[in-house]
C-alpha cells in the first residue's frame, strides 16, 4: 500500500555517466555531466538550481560547479559523512531543505574517479584522508597493524557473525550469483552479459581468508550519478512522474564508527540499519510487507544479510536462508537490486542504488518488478523509502 504520511518533496530526475574502470576525465566533468542529464531528464535547466547536496568524500566544490554549469544563486548547500552508509544521506538533506522552504530544486550527487585514481592501497588514498600512513579516528588504530582496507575491517564483523550463524562463504556466493544475474541483462552495468554460477564464484581468489572472496566484493568504478529533487507541487509540471520521498533518514547510534564498528555490543546487530529502519516505519506508516524492492548497499555480500535483517524482512540469522530460497530473485517476495547492485552494476557510493530505485517506482527499469509502490533505500547510517506519488 502507499502512504498518505510522510514528506512532500519528490525525486524529478535522475542522470549518469557511463560506469567505466577509467573514465578519461575529471570527477569534476563526471559530475557535470550526471546532473545535466537529471535535469535534462526532469526537463530543469541548471538556473532553476537552488540547492546541492553531496558527500564530505565527495572532491568537486559547489563554486566549482555552480560556475561549470551555470547555477544563478546557490541558497543551499550540505555535505554528508560516514562514506557509502551515508549515501542516502543527501536525499534527507534535499527532501528537508524543499520541504523547509531552503531551497526549491536540489540536485545530489557522487562523481568519483576511484578505480582510475584512489585505489585502497595506491600513493592517492583520499578514501582514507591522504598519503599511506595518514588517518584519524578509526584509521589510526588498524593501518599499524596491516588492516588497511574495507575488506579488512568489515570481515571482523563478518566473521563473528558467520561462527554465531554458522554461515559460510558459499552462502554468501548466492548473492553474488544473484546480482551478476540482474546485471547481465542491465546494459548499463559493467558486468553486462557476464553472470556468475555458484562455482565461479568458490573459485575466485580470497581476499580475506576464510571471510570474503573476490566475488564477495563491490567493484571500484569510475563514474558519476545524480539526482533531481523538488516539491510535489512543482514536479506535477515536469516532464517524468514524481518519485515521492516518502521519508529519509539518517541514523549514528553510540559508539559508532565509520566502516569497522568494532565497539559495538553486539557485532552482529546492524545497530544503524536498526535505527534508521525504525524511524522510516514510524513516520511512513509502512512496514516491511509494503516494500516491493530494496535496494540494499552491497560494498559486500554480507551486507545485504544485514540489511534485509535490520529492516524486518527475515529475523537475525535468518538472511542466509532467506537468499537461498529465492526471495531476492526479481520473483522473489523482495527483489534486490536488479540493476546489479554495487556487486554487479557500479559502485558510484550507493547513488547508482538510487537511481534504480527512481526507475523502478517510475515502471522504466530494464529488470522491472511488478506492481511497484514503496522501495527501500538502505545504506546503514542512511535511508529512505521512495514511493508512487498519489
Amino acid at each position: 500500500m502507499a502512504s498518505s504520511n510522510g514528506s512532500n518533496a519528490a525525486i524529478v530526475g535522475t542522470g549518469q555517466t557511463e560506469f567505466s574502470k577509467s573514465s578519461g576525465r575529471s570527477e569534476l566533468q563526471l559530475a557535470c555531466e550526471a546532473i545535466k542529464a537529471a535535469l535534462d531528464d526532469a526537463g530543469l535547466t541548471p538556473a532553476d538550481v537552488d540547492g546541492m547536496s553531496t558527500f564530505t568524500i565527495d572532491n568537486n566544490e559547489d563554486v566549482d560547479l555552480v560556475r561549470s554549469l551555470g547555477v544563478e544563486n546557490l541558497r543551499f548547500s550540505s555535505r554528508v559523512g560516514h562514506g557509502g552508509g551515508g549515501s542516502v544521506g543527501p536525499l534527507a538533506h534535499a527532501m528537508a531543505a524543499v520541504d523547509s522552504g531552503l531551497a526549491d530544486v536540489v540536485v545530489c550527487w557522487r562523481a568519483m574517479n576511484e578505480r582510475s585514481e584512489y585505489r585502497f592501497g595506491a600513493s592517492k588514498m583520499s578514501a582514507v584522508g591522504g598519503a599511506p600512513g595518514a588517518g584519524t579516528g578509526f584509521i589510526e588504530w588498524s593501518l599499524p597493524f596491516g588492516s588497511a582496507s574495507p575488506a579488512a575491517w568489515t570481515a571482523v564483523q563478518a566473521q563473528r557473525y558467520m561462527h554465531r550463524y554458522g554461515v559460510t562463504n558459499e552462502d554468501f556466493g548466492h548473492v553474488s550469483v544473484q546480482l551478476r544475474k540482474y546485471a547481465s541483462t542491465n546494459p548499463n552495468a559493467w558486468f553486462y552479459e557476464r553472470p556468475i554460477t555458484l562455482e565461479d564464484h568458490q573459485a575466485s581468489r580470497w581476499i580475506v581468508e576464510p571471510i570474503f572472496r573476490l566475488l564477495d566484493c563491490t567493484q571500484e568504478s569510475d563514474g558519476g550519478v545524480a539526482v533531481v529533487v523538488t516539491s510535489l507541487e512543482r514536479a506535477r509540471d515536469l516532464k517524468q512522474p514524481p518519485v515521492r520521498i516518502l521519508h529519509a533518514t539518517q541514523a549514528v547510534p553510540f559508539e559508532f564508527e565509520t566502516v569497522t564498528n568494532y565497539y559495538h555490543e553486539d557485532l552482529c546487530s546492524f545497530d544503524a540499519g536498526i535505527a534508521c529502519s525504525r524511524e522510516l516505519y514510524r513516520r511512513t506508516g509502512l512496514g516491511p510487507r509494503d516494500i516491493q524492492v530494496g535496494m540494499l548497499y552491497d560494498h559486500f555480500t554480507i551486507a545485504i544479510y544485514w540489511h534485509l535483517e535490520a529492516n524486518g524482512f527475515c529475523k537475525q540469522g535468518e538472511a542466509a536462508d532467506f537468499v537461498k530460497d529465492g526471495h531476492i530473485a526479481i520473483d522473489g517476495t523482495l527483489p534486490v537490486s536488479p540493476n546489479g547492485g554495487h556487486i554487479g552494476e557500479a559502485y558510484i557510493h550507493g547513488m547508482n542504488n538510487i537511481a534504480e530505485a527512481v526507475r523502478q517506482v517510475r515502471g522504466t527499469a530494464v529488470n522491472q518488478v511488478a506492481a511497484v509502490e514503496n522501495v527501500l533505500v538502505s545504506a546503514g547510517t542512511s535511508g529512505a523509502i521512495l514511493s508512487r506519488a498519489s
